[in-house]
């Protein structure tokens, strides 16, 4: 029996180790670092759209495990058996690796599937992937990308639950998977850059900056950690190693944690999360896509950062995804 799944301590110890040799004296080079402009009419590069066989035998697998009476914890690859799908997931996990960094599976009918079994047909390809884990210290394995109605001027408050703009940032995880079920009225798109091609500006705009990008950054907890733990942690954005370039960014935790009153940013980190921001929005990095109900998405978070319009709902049918995280190894 395979792993099931990560608690979300194990799975941020997993990701947050990463080697470091030195810094990059070059720019970097490769699949994954590319600009949004030369993807937009290159979707055989990351878009997949699943076969009508391959869409019913994840629906098979999902409705025999939700018939079967087991919880998302009950279920792992031996459980969930694709016998033709398993070895396309694992082409989709080389894109993600060694390709762009990304892969986008269209065709999955979320119409036809309760909302159990839509979790769980998710739920099953990831584990094909990899290692589910939990997303927050609450160990939420599964989670519900949709407007809580909390307010998104509270600290404590994950913008995912909420319909306001998030800047670019990567997840705790080596990878991030959406399922799209129900999309918004207006906005809520999808958007995301090549970290290393962030990386690749900075050093041909400030190259003296570059060096604070290896140094440690400090970044909010949000409320989301042990009470007697520093409500901040400190984590250098990125690491090298081996020629590989693998980045955790977040901006907005990056920018809030000034907010603690023993806190402030040294030279060059307000510089570099600036930069990072405009470098990031410039139209001809970043690449933008609208996800379909039925849409799969699935990111690694060492070379893609991410982010999400805001957007306005239908409240007869409101923008609802789910969220998997996980890791590879």
């Amino acid at each position: 029996m395979t792993s099931r799944y990560r608690s979300f301590a194990d799975q941020t110890r997993h990701y947050f180790t990463r080697l470091h040799e030195a810094v990059p004296a070059l720019p970097l080079t490769g699949p994954s670092i590319w600009r949004g402009a030369d993807l937009v009419d290159r979707e055989d590069l990351w878009m997949v759209t699943l076969t009508t066989e391959e869409a019913d035998e994840i629906t098979r697998a999902a409705r025999s495990a939700v018939a079967s009476g087991y919880d998302l914890e009950d279920v792992d690859r031996d459980r969930f058996p694709l016998p033709t799908v398993g070895s396309k997931v694992r082409e989709w996990r080389n894109r993600i690796e060694e390709g762009v960094g990304f892969v986008v599976v269209r065709g999955l009918p979320v119409t036809a599937l309760s909302a159990r079994e839509a979790e769980m047909a998710f739920w099953g390809v990831g584990h094909h992937m990899g290692i589910p884990g939990a997303q927050n210290p609450d160990q939420e394995l599964l989670g519900h990308v949709r407007d809580y109605r909390e307010a998104d001027d509270n600290p404590h408050v994950r913008l995912y639950r909420t319909t306001a703009n998030i800047e670019f940032h990567c997840d705790a995880a080596d990878v991030v998977g959406l399922l799209c079920l129900s999309t918004a009225a207006s906005g809520g798109q999808s958007r995301i850059v090549s970290t290393g091609q962030l990386f690749n500006r900075t050093l041909a705009e400030a190259p003296d900056l570059v060096p604070a990008l290896f140094e440690p950054f400090a970044l909010d907890r949000r409320g989301e950690g042990a009470d007697d733990a520093l409500p901040y942690y400190f984590l250098p954005p990125c690491a090298y190693a081996k020629g590989e370039l693998r980045t955790f960014y977040h901006s907005e935790y990056m920018r809030s944690v000034t907010r603690h009153v023993d806190l402030e940013m040294p030279p060059g980190q307000p510089e570099l999360i600036e930069l990072y921001d405009r470098l990031g929005a410039d139209p001809d990095i970043q690449l933008d896509m609208w996800l379909q109900p039925g849409d799969m998405q699935f990111l690694s978070n060492h070379s893609i950062a991410h982010a999400r319009t805001a957007y306005d709902d239908d409240p007869d049918n409101p923008r609802h995804l789910l969220r998997l995280w996980l890791s590879l190894e």
